[in-house]
């Protein structure tokens, strides 16, 4: 397309024009905007700002918990600004662990002037020893018997009220206290990150923990099981004095680095502030009845994801498949933007790994159990045999109703804590598990017989007051 000039310009007027053209670009200069000159939001919404946006924390890390803990000890300065804090711990030192109330006035006006109560974990960090976790403890336990994995030092603690460790939960211990008070609790962690380390050349490296502590309210049956706030923090224990060198190490290492270097990395804070994290899962038992008996309504979390789960329910669910590293990372996805993902998607994502347990785990791909068996309580047992008795051939129809367990590690923990379930009940309540064996006798289970457990074997459960405790022994028929 040719441009032609209708008339000629001189100098003069091009000389002109450029002025005024510098003045008008000038005259806004010193001028107040005014509230509609621009919207920040606007800016922001612009495509060159996408990325950087997606970056930004979400509202949830900005908002206000109602309580925090801070453990008394020192972060790593060794970590990377976007990673999450780490935390050297002396194997038997007693650590600070402070117990602040956040609530805003008038929040959770419930819990006002009444105790509350928090439970402290020492778990893995580690996916892998996660999923063994059960072994990993157990074969500590037997190197280390008599020992507990996480102590509560009670002389040193204040505000703490009816202090509690089950000598089944070595890495548990629970406590009530009152937020309006100064409630400091010192923990002692008996165990150190290169005992669950495999040995390999070269030396080792020992595996992190997380210390996470959940809090609960009282509810109208008077037991602390309505959870209120869950926080944790990643830590390495070593030996006596070991985490101290291994600070002073990570110190001289970072004073080395390039200023530019430096500003990669977390400056090192005099305590650790816990995160906000979701409730660790653990199924809650009530029972409040004389003796156990089947629950049909107990809550129990769906395997699968649904698609009309929330968010919020999304998270609980990747927790409680042991996703919780990329719970961050999915925070605003729904059920369904969880199951629109594909294969590929997710294994981007996650990496191939997780990506493919993942996959599967939102598929619902449930691999099948290495035991079936089918309990039916005795209670109901019989009551249906009398029924039958007493009617004659006209109840001849008459089914038994069973209940079905599935054991992955065959160990008599395990079914310990199935059946529990089952009955609604804490493990704790269930002293042995017996098998009624030739004229009448009752022989301990053990888990070398249920390793031989034939697959889809039925039982009969009869329960019985155990002499010693409050428990109850399991009858095997």
């Amino acid at each position: 397309m040719a441009w032609a000039l209708k008339l000629p310009l001189t100098d003069e007027v091009i000389e002109s024009g450029l002025v005024q053209d510098f003045d008008a670009s000038l005259s806004g200069i010193g001028q107040e905007l005014g509230a509609g000159a621009y919207s920040m939001s606007d800016v922001l919404a612009l495509p060159i700002f996408k990325q950087e946006e997606s970056n930004l924390p979400p509202d949830s890390e900005n908002k206000i918990l109602p309580f925090q803990y801070v453990l008394c000890a020192a972060t790593s300065p060794a970590i990377k600004l976007h990673d999450e804090t780490l935390t050297y711990l002396n194997q038997g030192q007693s650590y600070e662990t402070r117990m602040l109330d956040n609530r805003k006035l008038g929040e959770l006006s419930e819990i006002t002037g009444k105790m509350v109560k928090s439970i402290i974990r020492v778990v893995f960090h580690d996916r892998r020893l996660q999923y063994t976790e059960h072994q990993q403890l157990e074969g500590w336990r037997w190197n280390r018997p008599g020992d507990r994995i996480l102590d509560l030092d009670i002389p040193m603690s204040v505000g703490m009220v009816d202090p509690r460790a089950n000598p089944t939960q070595l890495n548990t211990v629970e406590f009530l206290w009152d937020p309006s008070k100064r409630t400091s609790v010192f923990i002692q962690v008996h165990c150190i990150s290169t005992e669950f380390t495999m040995r390999k050349h070269g030396g080792e490296k020992g595996v992190p923990f997380r210390i996470q502590i959940d809090t609960f309210k009282e509810n109208d049956g008077e037991d602390y099981t309505e959870h209120l706030h869950s926080a944790s923090c990643q830590v390495k224990v070593f030996k006596p004095k070991g985490a101290d060198r291994k600070q002073k190490t990570d110190r001289e290492k970072m004073e080395k680095r390039a200023p530019q270097e430096k500003e990669k990395y977390q400056p090192s804070y005099e305590t650790t502030i816990l995160t906000e994290c979701s409730p660790w899962p653990e199924v809650t038992y009530v029972n409040n009845s004389p003796s156990p008996g089947f629950n049909s309504s107990h809550n129990i979390f769906p395997v699968n994801l649904l698609p009309a789960a929330t968010p919020q329910d999304a998270q609980q669910w990747l927790h409680r498949n042991r996703f919780s590293p990329f719970c961050r990372l999915f925070t605003n996805f729904s059920g369904a933007d969880l199951l629109k993902l594909t294969r590929e998607d997710v294994i981007q994502i996650c990496g191939p790994a997780d990506g493919i347990r993942l996959f599967n785990a939102l598929k619902g791909r449930v691999v099948r159990p290495r035991l079936t068996v089918y309990v039916c309580q005795e209670s109901q047992h019989a009551r249906e045999q009398q029924q039958k008795h007493e009617n004659g051939d006209a109840a001849s129809s008459t089914f038994f109703v069973y209940h079905a367990i599935y054991l992955e590690d065959l160990t008599a923990v395990e079914l310990t804590e199935k059946i529990a379930q089952l009955f609604n009940i804490s493990p704790r309540q269930i002293s042995q598990i017996f098998k009624q064996g030739p004229t009448g006798i009752h022989v301990l289970v053990s888990d070398e017989m249920i390793q031989n457990f034939q697959d889809e074997v039925c039982f009969v459960l009869d329960t019985m007051k155990a002499e010693t405790n409050d428990g109850y022994h399991i009858i095997l028929k």
